[in-house]
């Protein structure tokens, strides 16, 4: 049976083929990504919806939480099916106050990878992505090498199958792929915030995927008017919108967008669905234009 999921493609994520719908696992979290969920039985029940509708990609890390989110996945999913790919990234830790607190140094990350087998409950990581805390959601310049070259040597001894990078300059990303092969970029991007539209270009050129971080706008949900009377205009909800713009805006766009809730899971899922004709296409691509 064909699910929202499958409508909306598939797309090679190294070696590992995976519908272009997945699901981001932060909002499991407690309130401000940080601590338990209010409802663990409810964070159980999305995570084993997603799977059951289809999702093959499943973003997380070991600091949501910290140490939450993670455990959460693997107690309503292992043993894994074998068709899902998990992807989780490093270079940052939470302190106690609920902070974002750059992680950096190379034995840092190497130990973060190994929290994340740990907590996971394997022994090898799909994909790890390394994490540049930057401007905490806007990148900023500044060498890589060191930090990608030791999750290259983690990915030589088989602890990492591949390797991305999140919050990236274009400068980082090919700094990153001279040392080994860079399969997924996850930076912030939406139907409003466009920084990246060149840059998702060239790396669709190189069969790079591109995971975009808060595409309903994250902790300052998208709002235009626009594209609120548009959904309306389709029968559609303004952020289902906005997700399959970002369906259609390039096909090596991979969505994980991220909640505690069943029902806004299936909202977001059955996104895959819509029509957006050529001429809505343009009409929302000028919401980020102005």
């Amino acid at each position: 049976m064909t699910t929202n999921v499958d409508l909306a493609g598939t797309f090679q994520l190294g070696t590992r083929p995976v519908d272009r719908m997945g699901y981001g696992a932060m909002q499991l979290a407690g309130p401000g990504v940080f601590g338990p969920p209010r409802d663990r039985d409810a964070a159980i029940a999305v995570l084993r919806e997603a799977v059951a509708t289809g999702v093959t990609h499943i973003d997380t890390s070991d600091f949501y939480g910290p140490h939450i989110t993670n455990t959460l996945i693997r107690e309503a999913l292992h043993p894994y099916p074998d068709d899902l790919v998990i992807v989780t990234k490093v270079g940052a830790r939470r302190g106690d106050d609920a902070s974002w607190i750059s992680a950096f140094e190379p034995d840092e990350i190497e130990a973060q990878v190994h929290d994340n087998l740990r907590s996971l409950g394997l022994d090898r990581i799909d994909i790890v992505n390394l994490r540049m805390m930057g401007d905490i959601h806007a990148p900023s310049e500044g060498t890589i090498a060191p930090q990608f070259d030791r999750l290259a040597k983690l990915q030589r001894q088989g602890l990492i199958r591949h390797l991305g990078v999140s919050n990236a300059t274009p400068t980082q990303i090919e700094e990153a792929r001279a040392i080994a092969p860079v399969v997924c970029v996850q930076n912030q991007y939406n139907i409003v915030q466009r920084d990246d539209d060149a840059l998702i270009d060239q790396l669709a050129a190189l069969g790079i995927a591109y995971v975009p971080f808060f595409p309903l706008g994250g902790f300052s949900p998208i709002q235009s008017s626009k594209l609120s009377d548009a959904a309306t205009a389709i029968g559609a909800t303004p952020l289902q919108l906005a997700l399959a713009w970002l369906l259609h805006r390039a096909p090596n766009i991979l969505l994980i967008p991220g909640t505690s809730s069943v029902v806004h899971l299936r909202e977001n899922l059955a996104a895959a669905k819509l029509d957006v004709s050529p001429a809505l296409f343009a009409e929302l691509s000028a919401i980020g234009a102005t």
